[in-house]
């Protein structure tokens, strides 16, 4: 066994599997340490990737080298395409996973990686040395050596469950905490804080009554996350639907006085936008109904995960309450819904590399930084692994831009605004998402990610060959002329305006009421050989067609931006001299030291005229 690294990665979850891959990968000798080998990247909550943003997140992480689209694509049961009846920014993939053959295929994918190590033990303590990272301590009294640590801890640090007035101490049901690390970092003089989640009961799929729910079903023809061609499902395993109701309301609202939400045992801040199912009810009390999706966790177990029954009321009104809604009459627990609250260090204090800005080589991601979500974790992994990795071969730490990437947005946000609650990713946080989405994702960063040695010269190919092919698709398109007569009765069918005279294909494309998949069906209707193309090219270029004016106008909008992202800051710089600042952005860009004035700009509290005196100030 080595005791000395170059990245030691503490925590085996999302974040930390995420981190592991991309420093190894990126040439770098990688420990990873976990408590549990058995764990290795498990799926504590929904046994699910992807949904709106977060599908464009893991497509990210695939298109920069990662694992997870691929480990989603290898233990898919279901896939969906969400929000097709909006535009393309919207449309975010999602699969329903099998939880034992994800966590089974991260660890022989992470076992395969060379140049990596394992070890199963707890980390109590970081090893400092004149402000520098440079090992971590464990509860087996081994020390191990590296030059840069990263810390993906998820809800371990502290961690306190709560099922009802009982509360015992664990980072996750059946697993204990995490102690020592909070205090030391804390003693090291970072800021701390506590933050809250929860998780549904879990149930015996024998004991419901499916005939009463509603179906739903996956795509008719599901697509992929990864662009690395990775086959896509032939069977798939439907979730279903039902609803809660006023019995079952009635009953949560007789634990309220026994719920940790609402007695103040629980201090943390909750995700608002997936709350527990005692304060919808509290916050929604107009609502006489919450839906409820029935989660088959695997191909062939019969547990059942109960989305959008969170709850940390006490078992047996959890239990009361669940037999009232609809095809649960007769359910069967197999484990209750509890609440965890753990330490987190505010992202402030980190810079856009994940690396603190307190300790030398020390990184931080995940949960510990405040966020939700495994698609969020492993983002920032996958960051805080490559830039830790490119510290110890001394290379540029690399920053994606939020015109970028939503893993750009995510960081951005964290590292200049913080959050206060636990941080989860949404389509309306990017203002360039037209640039941003799902379908362009190997687009827009595998040259990025093959040129620092993540991305394969395969995959930047695959890139390559589908821009060309697009291209080529797209000069046919505006090249080809069709006949009103050809067309006419078409077009009635698809309730447009019909022709008066000849025009370009790709005019026609342009329409809100057609398609390329519906003309390209039609084979009557133009030369174009449609099925010598993919079903990517395809959709790349009618988005183009359709969607060029916004494209434009958004990249009009990021270039504007990346001039204030040019004009960089000194480290030192003392803010309180310019008399004209407000006395707020004074306080706020002396503690967060952006890097730039782009960076400076989005930092809450910091008003146009306050960036109008810094750039004065510089001359510009």
């Amino acid at each position: 066994m080595n005791k000395e690294y170059d990245v030691i990665v503490v925590g085996g979850g999302h974040a930390g599997c995420e981190a592991t891959a991309a420093a190894a990968n990126s040439g770098s000798s990688v420990l990873l340490i976990t408590m549990n080998m058995g764990t290795i990247a498990q799926m504590s909550c929904n046994p699910a990737m992807g949904g709106v943003a977060k599908g464009q997140i893991v497509r990210e992480i695939d298109a920069m080298g990662g694992y997870s689209g691929i480990v989603a694509d290898k233990t898919a049961i279901q896939f969906r395409m969400l929000n097709l009846s909006k535009g393309p920014a919207m449309w975010s993939p999602r699969v329903q996973s099998d939880r034992w053959l994800f966590a089974q295929e991260w660890r022989l994918m992470l076992e395969q990686t060379q140049g990596v190590d394992f070890w199963q033990d707890t980390v109590n303590e970081v090893v400092v040395e004149k402000g520098k990272a440079v090992g971590v301590k464990t509860s087996m009294g081994l020390e191990f050596r590296s030059k840069a640590v990263v810390l993906t801890n998820g809800t371990f640090l502290n961690g306190l469950i709560h099922v009802g007035q009982k509360q015992f101490g664990g980072g996750r049901a059946g697993e204990r905490n995490v102690t020592g690390l909070t205090e030391q970092m804390i003693d090291l003089g970072f800021d701390h804080g506590r933050m809250k989640t929860g998780t549904p009961p879990r149930v015996d799929a024998r004991s419901l009554d499916f005939s009463v729910m509603e179906e739903q079903k996956g795509d008719e023809f599901p697509s992929t996350f990864s662009f690395s061609g990775t086959k896509p499902l032939k069977e798939q395993r439907s979730c279903h639907i039902t609803y809660t109701n006023t019995t079952v309301h009635e009953i949560l609202k007789e634990g309220l006085d026994r719920s940790p939400m609402f007695s103040g045992a629980i201090e943390g801040t909750g995700p608002r936008y997936c709350p527990s199912i005692e304060e919808k009810i509290d916050r929604f009390s107009d609502k006489d109904r919450h839906q409820i999706f029935v989660e088959p966790e695997g191909w062939n177990t019969v547990e059942v995960y109960v989305n959008g029954f969170s709850t940390s009321l006490p078992l047996d009104i959890q239990e009361k309450a669940i037999h009232q809604v609809k095809g649960f009459e007769k359910a069967k627990l197999f484990r209750p819904g509890y609440a965890i609250e753990y330490d987190y260090f505010p992202p402030t204090q980190l810079k856009h590399s994940l690396e603190t800005k307190l300790i030398d080589s020390l990184y931080f991601a995940g949960q510990i930084n405040g966020t939700t979500g495994y698609e969020e974790a492993g983002a920032q992994g996958l960051m805080a692994g490559l830039n830790a990795s490119l510290k110890v071969q001394e290379k540029e730490s690399l920053t994606l831009g939020r015109d970028q990437a939503y893993i750009g947005v995510l960081i951005d946000d964290l590292i200049t605004k913080g959050t206060k609650e636990p941080y989860r990713m949404f389509t309306s946080r990017a203002e360039y998402r037209i640039l941003l989405r799902q379908d362009n994702a190997d687009i827009r960063l595998t040259e990025l990610s093959n040129n620092i040695g993540l991305a394969s010269h395969e995959r930047l190919q695959k890139v390559i060959d589908k821009q060309a092919e697009t291209d080529r698709l797209l000069k046919e398109l505006n090249e080809t002329s069709i006949e009103p007569e050809i067309v006419n009765d078409y077009l009635e069918e698809q309730k447009t305006a019909k022709l008066k005279q000849k025009v370009k294909l790709s005019s026609l494309i342009a329409r809100p009421q057609l398609s390329l998949d519906g003309i390209s069906k039609m084979e009557e209707f133009t030369p174009i050989k449609f099925n010598e193309y993919s079903k990517e090219s395809i959709e790349q270029a009618e988005i183009k067609i359709k969607y060029q004016g916004y494209i434009d106008r958004e990249k009009e909008m990021a270039e504007k931006q990346k001039r204030l992202e040019g004009l960089k800051i000194k480290e030192d710089f003392d803010y309180h001299k310019l008399q004209s600042l407000s006395s707020e952005a004074k306080e706020k860009l002396s503690k967060l030291r952006p890097a730039t004035i782009g960076q400076a700009a989005r930092i809450s509290g910091v008003s146009p005229s306050d960036i109008s005196v810094l750039l004065i100030h510089m001359g510009r």
